[in-house]
């Protein structure tokens, strides 16, 4: 930040001394706020769906939701569908094209939804609301263009939010975009068309890959993508995208790379990332172990985060609102 504006003085010492005290309080007034105390806000819960086509399906989406309405916590949580294939069918999380796992309808989805938000209502204690996100991965493999599956995910969000109204619950979208899944350009054109098709918040739940970390000069990420993709698909193509990305590692190197990230943007005029939490997998490692240095608790990936944004002016952001914990049904 430039010093402030010197005037020559024509009026004395009084007015030089009153000019020297306005001046020091616009500087400190301008100069980035010191990031204040915040209370680690606790965790809600996200999940896999694997969708069957079966009754359990429903049974489970409502019991799910029964269950985080007893949590009684309030905030964004996402249930990730796994990947949209050609022809408008769900393919479950965590498989590949040459998976045999049943596909279903995505009107499936918006049933799942739905159930989810009943039990919610039923169990929710106190005043608790819950943001519920709607996501999908951007894994280009189920032959699906990019613009085509972003449009249809942005149909499913709003029938599910037509049919959730005026309750506890209200809905979002939510895109799992990872470097590594799809072209960057798939990408883009998958958010593009999401938040051309739709007037609802996008929760981006993004990795960043092969990103750089803070404070590097490099620019490129994994599967040809760079900086400026990943912040575009976090946070630059709308503003109505919140990203709360994936910290799962132990050693903080995640963190550091969404510093970069939003350094970028902040740094060429587009933004720093606009960040609603964190998101961590320590209930998924849990359940199905794998997970060598990826399991951060909910709270070690909110505070990785926030300290690191916190640490430059250019990120810092205050507050981080959330985390988030995901796990299999």
């Amino acid at each position: 930040m430039s010093p402030a504006r010197r005037f020559p003085d024509r009026s004395g010492p009084a007015r030089r001394a009153g000019a020297a005290l306005a001046g020091a309080a616009l500087a400190l007034a301008l100069s980035p706020a010191p990031a204040q105390a915040q209370t680690y806000p606790g965790y809600t819960v996200s999940r896999y769906v694997p969708l069957n086509g079966s009754p359990s399906d429903l049974s489970g989406a409502r019991s799910a939701g029964c269950s985080e309405g007893e949590a009684g916590r309030s905030g964004p949580r996402v249930l990730f569908f796994g990947t949209q294939e050609a022809g408008g069918d769900l393919r479950q999380p965590g498989t590949s094209a040459g998976s045999r796992t049943p596909r279903v309808s995505a009107d499936r989805a918006v049933r799942a939804a739905a159930a989810w938000a009943d039990g919610f209502e039923d169990c929710a204690s106190g005043g608790a609301e819950a943001e519920l996100a709607l996501g999908v991965n951007n894994k280009s493999d189920g032959r699906a263009s990019g613009s085509g599956a972003g449009s249809a995910w942005a149909d499913v969000v709003d029938r599910a939010a037509a049919r959730i109204s005026g309750g506890r619950v209200s809905v979002a979208g939510a895109v799992d975009a990872e470097p590594e899944w799809s072209s960057a350009s798939w990408a883009r054109a998958w958010v593009d068309a999401y938040t051309s098709g739709s007037s609802t918040r996008l929760y981006a739940a993004n990795s960043a890959g092969g990103c750089p970390q803070y404070g590097s000069s490099a620019t490129g990420c994994n599967n040809g993508w760079t900086l400026s993709d990943v912040h575009y698909v976090s946070s630059g193509a709308s503003s109505r995208i919140h990203a709360v990305p994936q910290i799962y590692r132990t050693d903080g190197i995640q963190a550091r790379q969404w510093a970069a990230v939003s350094a970028w943007g902040a740094d060429r005029g587009r933004g720093p990332v606009r960040f609603a939490g964190s998101m961590s997998q320590r209930i998924a490692c849990k359940q199905r172990g794998g997970c060598e240095r990826t399991d951060n608790t909910a709270k070690a990936a909110w505070t990785q985060l926030r300290k690191e944004l916190n640490a430059h002016s250019e990120t810092r952001i205050g507050d981080l609102p959330y985390a988030t914990d995901v796990r299999w049904p």
